[in-house]
């Protein structure tokens, strides 16, 4: 990394604060375009700390059901990667301090072009990409030439990631280590917080960065309880999840959609909030 990014200046804040982040998961496009905006507009003012925006995929072989849904809705409302860039160049429109971190697969980003997509992502305010399917040993495909580009670049680990396995993941990984907290997909089940203080540690021991758990935090007392032993708590279907609550036979968004999952997202941030006051 050549400067300091966004990411490595809000986890300095938090820090500095003395709490944990928190990070919120959204698909680009789900339901729509606009009400995807207003939803990614509003994120921050409901108290979160880094945004994850997912770029959606026909074939998202590590979500849950929620997130799939989510993919299919965005898809079939045409979105594309060049409408997922526009989403963030307008979002920069008014905050320049949010992070934000393109979530999704490899696919996408290779049918646009790798040099043409770093290019694009970093003009319109990008700070971060996790890659699910590109392992460290693919590095050369995206990895470095994000991390030349100053886009940091998030690995995630799991508790089936051994020693051996783990110096490799961390390599070249940067902005923060993203800790899957069980196995299986997303949204799969509650998260267990047995062991999950000391895989934390071992994590922050070994890849000196932030470390963020996510997978299986459904409510504000879950937010809590990771937000008291990790640097950030990330919640994803549980959000998507309200907003398909408040979607209409035809799958489009009511009007009550936007108030009630930045109201959901509120309360998550209050759990995270309320972990170290």
């Amino acid at each position: 990394m050549k400067t300091e990014t966004r990411l490595d200046k809000k986890f300095a804040a938090l820090k500095a604060e003395g709490r944990a982040g928190f990070v919120t998961y959204v698909m680009a496009g789900d339901p729509d375009l606009e009400t995807s905006f207003e939803i990614l507009k509003g994120l921050p003012g409901a108290g979160a700390d880094i945004i994850e925006l997912g770029m959606p995929f026909t074939d998202p072989m590590a979500d849950g059901p929620a997130i799939q849904a989510a993919g299919l809705r965005a898809l079939k409302g045409g979105q594309t990667m060049d409408k997922t860039l526009d989403l963030v160049t307008r979002f920069r429109q008014d905050n320049q301090d949010t992070p934000i971190v393109l979530m999704g697969y490899y696919n996408p980003i290779y049918s646009y072009g790798v040099d043409r997509f770093l290019e694009a992502a970093k003009a319109a305010g990008v700070d971060g990409l996790i890659v699910v399917d590109l392992p460290p040993e693919e590095d050369e495909e995206l990895c470095l030439p994000a991390l030349q580009a100053n886009i940091n670049f998030i690995r995630l680990t799991a508790p089936t990631t051994d020693d051996k396995r783990l110096p490799a993941v961390l390599a070249n990984t940067s902005g923060f280590v993203y800790y899957v907290s069980m196995t299986g997909i997303t949204g799969s089940r509650d998260i267990d917080s047995g062991g999950l203080k000391t895989a934390v540690q071992r994590l922050q021991t070994q890849g000196k960065l932030p470390v963020a758990v996510g997978f299986g935090i459904k409510t504000p007392s879950h937010a809590k309880m990771v937000a008291q032993v990790a640097d950030a708590a990330v919640v994803g279907s549980a959000i998507i999840d309200q907003l398909a609550a408040h979607l209409d036979d035809q799958g489009a968004a009511t009007e009550g959609l936007v108030p009630a999952v930045l109201t959901f997202t509120g309360e998550l941030a209050g759990g995270v909030r309320s972990a170290r006051s």
